[in-house]
């Protein structure tokens, strides 16, 4: 194949000026240049770009956006530029730090029966927000389906705060980095995936549906055309942004008391490798009524995986929950389970790991 380049075009109103700002003060590179003996076009190129300045072209002034950690000692503390040609320049942070929004509480119940509209997102795979409001952008809750089995991904990450992939029905597999050679979730499993671990799904079986939590609800997801997986390291203790990889299987789980009376639990080691950021549990009843309770953390998100129970809740008409159902409960709120089916699993995702429940 030949090869092919490209160039972005630029009017500039003093090509001379131009290429001493683009060179001298943005760290662009010259390539090209003529006529020489009065130029009007010069190509320049850096940080990713090629630009062809073009002194004789008629068109808008044009608008670059730079990306860089030392932007405030490039522009002497400015956030844009104007070129002597007239092109802007706005430059911000190349890493900017990760932002949390303050959690809007609110008590949110999402049922599968309520038909929700399944949306394609990435990869093709189709999706399903159990949080529609998001709490205020704190988080969003994805009941996720892989049509026919086949996601066409590359290797990339998230610039997130913290993220779950919990399988409930069938098997995905997934290359990790530095976690050596295929990954395979069944259903009970979960991974949790730290904060710009590269990853990439490999194929999956038919009917497989995962949950998917991520904190902020709107976050970065970057290709990373570099790194082919699996990665020739194998450093399974790594840690990113302090939390460590997790793949949890639920066959191998033990249960013990949960934090409401009537229910047990299997912990899925995510608040120990996250370092208290969040907590996974797996809850299923063991017989007798449970009370009235109220919490005092801050986001408590729970999936119904298989069963029923009702939930209750102070100044609400009580829900009928059955599998594909979700719910959120704000901090202080009183709320009783209820009614629930021997075959009853819930998945309980709550953020900090750690928190006070307080039976009423």
């Amino acid at each position: 194949m030949s090869e092919i380049r490209a160039e972005i075009l630029l009017p500039t109103s003093d090509v001379r000026a131009d290429l001493a700002f683009f060179t001298r003060t943005l760290g662009f590179r010259l390539d090209t240049i003529y006529p020489a003996d009065d130029p009007r076009v010069v190509v320049v190129s850096g940080h990713g770009l090629r630009l062809r300045l073009d002194q004789d072209l008629k068109a808008p002034a044009g608008r670059l956006r730079l990306l860089t950690d030392d932007w405030a000692r490039l522009a002497q503390g400015r956030a844009e530029l104007t070129s002597p040609g007239g092109t802007v320049v706005q430059l911000d942070e190349l890493n900017p730090p990760l932002v949390l929004p303050r959690t809007e509480h609110a008590f949110v119940v999402r049922r599968l029966a309520d038909q929700a509209p399944w949306v394609i997102g990435r990869a093709g795979m189709m999706y399903r927000d159990l949080v529609p409001n998001r709490l205020g952008g704190a988080m969003i809750a994805s009941h996720i389906r892989v049509p026919d089995g086949k996601v066409p991904d590359m290797v990339h990450f998230h610039k997130v705060g913290f993220q779950l992939i919990f399988c409930i029905k069938g098997w995905v597999d997934v290359l990790y980095e530095d976690q050596g050679g295929l990954r395979r979730l069944h259903a009970g499993d979960c991974f949790i995936q730290p904060p710009t671990i590269r990853h990439r799904v490999v194929e999956s079986g038919d009917g497989i549906e995962v949950i998917e939590i991520g904190v902020p609800a709107e976050h970065v997801t970057e290709i990373d055309h570099a790194m082919t997986l699996p990665n020739a390291e194998l450093n399974p203790d790594r840690e990113w942004q302090g939390q460590r990889f997790v793949h949890n299987l639920g066959s191998t789980g033990r249960f013990a008391p949960f934090r409401i009376p009537g229910f047990e639990a299997r912990d899925t080691t995510i608040n120990a490798n996250t370092k208290g950021v969040a907590s996974v549990l797996v809850a299923r009843p063991v017989g007798g009524a449970s009370p009235w309770t109220r919490h005092h953390g801050d986001i408590l998100f729970t999936f119904v995986m298989s069963g029923e129970m009702t939930l209750e809740g102070e100044g609400k008409d009580p829900y009928r929950l059955s599998p594909g159902d979700a719910f959120v409960i704000p901090p202080g709120m009183k709320t009783r389970y209820s009614a629930p089916s021997a075959d009853l699993q819930l998945i309980e995702v709550s953020l900090p790991g750690q928190f006070q429940t307080e039976i009423v």
